[in-house]
């Protein structure tokens, strides 16, 4: 695989920075509102709930876990190797340390909070399961497990995804989830573009780990290569 370098993931974070701060200090609140206004008076109940429905592709805990998992398990009763879970195990460990804090943190309400300023960030109304809209856990984890899921099965293949399977698997479910989720109100705007940005980064540190060479003790056999080490297989659409 080509070697990544390390300027576009210090730009993305650079402007997932830049746009927190713009937050805080109130830049950005009207455009968010005023897309929020338009997406939730333009709901009929076709495209609504088509849109409810192909929000699910980036559902972390129902749908893209659970296949990632399936996959894991799949490849490591073929390669009887132990390495067949980081994958897993490292998109479960970033997210949780990152994605998680942040919201968090930022205590921003969703669009359809019925309290007095859900647009803001830090606040004071909001608590709980309603105050968790920033960054969008929708975009992030979309990013990070598609991203998995495109490593379990280039090593299940055997073969490089081609570049229609690329943007299929890695680009299209993204972009409906964008879609989706600004529409049906479950995040403001700038939470989905914040998403992106800060998935991006974490989808290529994943995509950089070599998980066929961390050192291991010997396992009787079970910490033998599972074919997950970086090559030209992986085409990365970032």
């Amino acid at each position: 695989m080509r070697k990544k370098n390390w300027w576009l993931d210090v730009a993305l974070l650079a402007a997932f920075v830049a746009l927190t701060v713009a937050l805080m200090n109130g830049h950005l609140l009207r455009l968010d509102e005023r897309v929020a206004d338009w997406s939730l008076s333009h709901q009929p109940w076709l495209p609504y709930w088509t849109a409810r429905v192909l929000n699910y592709l980036g559902q972390g805990g129902q749908i893209l876990m659970p296949v990632s998992l399936i996959l894991t398990g799949v490849l490591t009763w073929r390669t009887r190797s132990v390495r067949a879970v980081f994958p897993f195990v490292a998109a479960f460990v970033l997210t949780y340390l990152t994605i998680g804090p942040l919201k968090i943190w930022s205590d921003r309400a969703a669009p359809r909070f019925d309290g007095p300023n859900p647009v803001i960030m830090h606040n004071p109304d909001a608590s709980g399961v309603y105050a968790l809209s920033y960054p969008s856990g929708h975009l992030g984890n979309s990013l990070v497990w598609y991203t998995v899921i495109a490593v379990l099965a280039v090593a299940l293949l055997r073969r490089p995804l081609s570049r229609p399977e690329t943007y299929a698997l890695r680009v299209l479910p993204v972009v409906i989830v964008f879609v989706t989720t600004v529409y049906t109100g479950f995040h403001w705007l700038t939470d989905s573009v914040a998403g992106v940005l800060l998935g991006v980064v974490l989808a290529r540190l994943i995509e950089r780990i070599p998980f066929d060479r961390i050192p291991l003790p010997s396992l009787r056999g079970w910490e033998r290569p599972a074919d997950l080490t970086p090559s030209d297989r992986l085409a990365s659409p970032a």
